[in-house]
């Protein structure tokens, strides 16, 4: 009789910090409750889960019922828990100082919840670098999981990937279980009886077989399909079951397959992550030759053979990649510093939740999931940032004016502030601002995202449907589907990152962009001066007052055609209905419709802000808006995201004779 595989079952629970009430609710109710009301009826069903520290504390104050149907499940030695960072951020990417913290924290909080503090950890998405190992093993982590793909790549095969392996770096060991591929295929999407099947073919000779499953427990219940299948049809309660009554697969939890049977030995992983993971991390020429090597290895036999050294980017490359997310990451690693700067007596609470919010991975990446796309997770990252940023002013006197080439890009920023507002305006040419926050509202105003060219933009442009086939249900791995209509109009790629105050002389149909000149200075009080390189002489001066924010441009010689200037505007009731634009009085549409009217002032009321932001010139001019939409990819399908409000204002050059002046009012 061939021995037993253990059945080692882990789930991942999750949601963004700045998620919608209305997302967590429905996440409650079709995914977390459901599941763990199935699961408690069988308590012989051993399992292991790992819940975010910012989802634990959500489903505490709304859901209690749910948080105490778990600990019975833990007090009675069904459920071990799995540690990660609090505020579930990618390890490598964060200082050692706060890897420590956050995970640290999270085991505190499960024992005060639950009264059991984790052996185990979660890596988020899978990313494994060797550089958080001493981390984990000073914060008492015995054992993580990471994908079968990464021991792949270290030269292992497949067959020997049965148990768990050792790793040390620094001398501090860790060991380390592969996820099966083949499981996360299978569950939920092939039936039952077919999952069971193939964990059943896994048993054989010798003792310590292991079938290692650990992934979201969003696959059951919020996945496209998922709810009507794994409860309404049965899936999850027929497949526990047929484990149950099955003589050849044992579910245990990861701590007591770990006490019972010793390491398979020593290994050394490379930095990298799941497999798909590491197309989405490429830039899309890049990813386009990766998925052609791929194809071909497929289409001659060679793939399963060879994709451990088909290998792709890192998690990483998101931040080179994209100069979004490499900007709050550098923004957050700068204020992490500055914190564990100051002593203990003026470090606070606030102050470290605030840092551990910044750091939440899901708005610093993007491929089938990640939020790097949603406006509101990122608008949550800067609301952490500008929090942390206000309180540690308050504690630590900074100067109105900084330079510092923040985000390694070979060009210094220029920080100005006075405590209510800060612009940040890069060297690079076109003295555009970057970053223009207000610490009262806690919003970055200039809070957009360049439209790339992505991986996945020629299923679009093909517009087409692959159909699930066999029995089952479709991962969204495997498929293309569209929650919108989306035409070539919308597959337009910006040359430059979007921001604010970028000027342009107009002639015809013919524009070009102002470049900029020299070191900028800063002028009386918290303000900058740019020279332009040419163009009548054009001096651009930007400078804080109060609330206001004061753009002033002197030309010494007039240009022929028109000057323009181009703001990029985050307003986060995007194009739904508490947002609307207002001109004396009227309100003329939301920001999502195209607007143009004569130049006086214009009003964007915000109720999602809870703001105000006045815009005014003082010369007449014309202004026009619309929508900046990007196109992204969730596992529900293609759709187009609203990114920020694009203002064009214009003037004739001939009537710049005295100097122009742009306000805004933040407030």
């Amino acid at each position: 009789m061939p021995q037993p595989v253990s059945l080692l079952f882990g789930v991942h629970a999750h949601q963004p910090v700045g998620n919608f009430r209305e997302v967590l609710d429905d996440a409650h109710w079709r995914c977390y409750r459901p599941f763990l009301q199935l699961l408690e009826r069988f308590p012989d069903f051993h399992f292991s889960l790992h819940i975010s520290g910012w989802l634990l504390d959500d489903l505490l104050t709304r859901y209690p019922d749910d948080i105490a149907l778990l600990k019975t499940m833990v007090a009675r030695g069904q459920v071990e828990l799995f540690c990660a960072g609090y505020t579930e951020p990618v390890l490598a990417a964060i200082p050692v100082r706060d890897r420590i913290g956050q995970v640290n924290l999270m085991s505190a909080r499960f024992e005060q919840v639950f009264g059991q503090r984790p052996s185990g950890a979660w890596l988020t998405e899978r990313v494994w670098d060797s550089g958080v190992v001493p981390s984990l093993v000073a914060c008492g982590v015995r054992y993580v999981t990471v994908d079968d793909y990464h021991f792949l790549c270290a030269g292992k095969r497949e067959d020997e990937l049965s148990g768990y392996f050792s790793t040390e770096e620094d001398g501090r060991r860790l060991d380390i279980f592969p996820i099966s591929e083949a499981l996360r295929y299978r569950l939920p999407f092939s039936p039952a009886i077919d999952a069971v099947r193939y964990l059943e073919s896994l048993a054989g000779e010798g003792e310590g077989r292991a079938a290692v499953y650990f992934d979201d427990i969003e696959k059951f219940g919020i996945w496209p399909e998922t709810y009507d299948w794994v409860y309404t049809r049965g899936w999850l309660e027929e497949f526990v079951q047929r484990v149950l009554d099955s003589p050849l697969v044992r579910p245990q939890r990861y701590s007591d397959y770990h006490a019972a049977y010793r390491t398979r030995g020593v290994v050394y992983l490379p930095t990298t992550s799941y497999i798909e993971m590491n197309e989405w991390t490429l830039p899309a020429e890049a990813s386009a030759i990766y998925a052609g090597l791929v194809e071909e290895a497929r289409q001659t036999g060679h793939y399963d053979k060879g994709k451990p050294f088909l290998r792709g980017g890192i998690w990483r490359n998101f931040l080179s990649r994209y100069p979004e997310s490499n900007w709050m990451h550098k923004r957050m690693l700068s204020l992490s510093a500055r914190f564990s700067s100051l002593s203990d007596a003026r470090r606070t609470l606030d102050m470290r939740n605030a840092l551990y919010e910044a750091q939440a991975n899901d708005a610093y990446w993007h491929g089938l999931f990640g939020g790097l796309y949603l406006p509101h997770l990122r608008r949550a990252v800067y609301s952490a940032l500008i929090r942390l940023e206000g309180m540690l002013d308050k504690a630590s006197h900074r100067p109105e004016f900084e330079c510092v080439d923040l985000d390694l890009d070979g060009h210094p920023e220029y920080f100005v502030q006075n405590g209510v507002l800060q612009a940040v305006v890069c060297s690079d040419g076109r003295a555009d601002i970057r970053e223009l926050d207000h610490y009262r509202l806690g919003h970055n105003f200039g809070d957009t995202l360049m439209r790339q060219r992505e991986h996945y933009h020629h299923k679009v442009i093909l517009n087409r449907e692959t159909a699930h086939e066999g029995e089952g249900i479709s991962n969204p791995h495997d498929r293309v589907s569209f929650k919108q209509v989306i035409g070539p109009e919308d597959l337009v790629f910006d040359p430059f990152p979007r921001s604010l105050f970028i000027d342009r002389i107009v002639l015809g149909d013919e524009s070009r962009v102002v470049r900029y000149e020299g070191q900028a200075a800063p002028d009386a009080g918290p303000s900058l001066q740019f020279k332009a390189v040419e163009g009548g002489g054009l001096v651009k001066r930007i400078g804080l007052d109060g609330e206001n924010l004061n753009v002033t441009y002197e030309f010494a010689e007039l240009p022929a055609g028109d000057f323009e200037v181009e703001l990029n505007l985050a307003m986060p009731s995007c194009d739904g209905p508490a947002g609307r634009f207002e001109m004396q009085g009227e309100i003329l549409g939301g920001f999502g419709q195209p607007q143009e009217s004569d130049l006086t002032e214009i009003v964007l009321r915000d109720e999602v802000l809870g703001g105000t932001l006045r815009l005014s010139a003082n010369q007449p001019g014309r202004w026009r808006s619309a929508p900046c939409f990007s196109v992204s990819q969730s596992e529900a399908g293609f759709e187009k995201i609203m990114q920020a409000v694009t203002l064009h204002l214009r003037w004739p050059c001939e009537r710049l004779a005295s100097p122009l002046v742009i306000r805004l009012w933040m407030g």
